[in-house]
């Protein structure tokens, strides 16, 4: 895909948040905690925490989540993770939210291809 001449691709913002379904959570789950997905990173909201085997639960999906999918794909239509403990009530709810170009260039790792990485791009 190009934008302006640059090869490149949109990714979604995500923004994963604690839900709980009315039982009490195993885990350490606060309903309203959250991370955002931007790019390749996790960014948390605060002092918030989050159980690394719901993390591990949810990690697989945020990159297809991140991308645009036909409207009628359950990875479009479906948005809870539950936590891996049957026991627990805890679930992640992962939002989209913007949408942000990304150059070829400024995330690949090949030597000719590379430009400046986006992390030091002031655009």
């Amino acid at each position: 895909m190009q934008k302006d001449g640059e090869h490149g691709f949109w990714l979604y913002d995500l923004k994963v948040e604690t839900v709980l379904d009315g039982r009490a959570p195993v885990c350490r789950h606060v309903e309203g905690e959250a991370f955002r997905v931007i790019g390749e990173n996790l960014v948390f909201d605060g002092p918030a925490k989050l159980s690394m085997y719901a993390l591990a639960a949810v990690l697989p999906l945020l990159p297809a989540k991140q991308r645009d999918t036909d409207p009628d794909d359950w990875m479009s239509t479906d948005a809870e993770v539950a936590c891996p403990d049957p026991h627990c009530g805890g679930r992640l709810r992962i939002i989209r939210e913007a949408r942000r170009w990304y150059s070829h260039a400024a995330t690949t790792g090949l030597p000719d291809q590379r430009g400046t990485p986006y992390w030091k791009d002031d655009k």
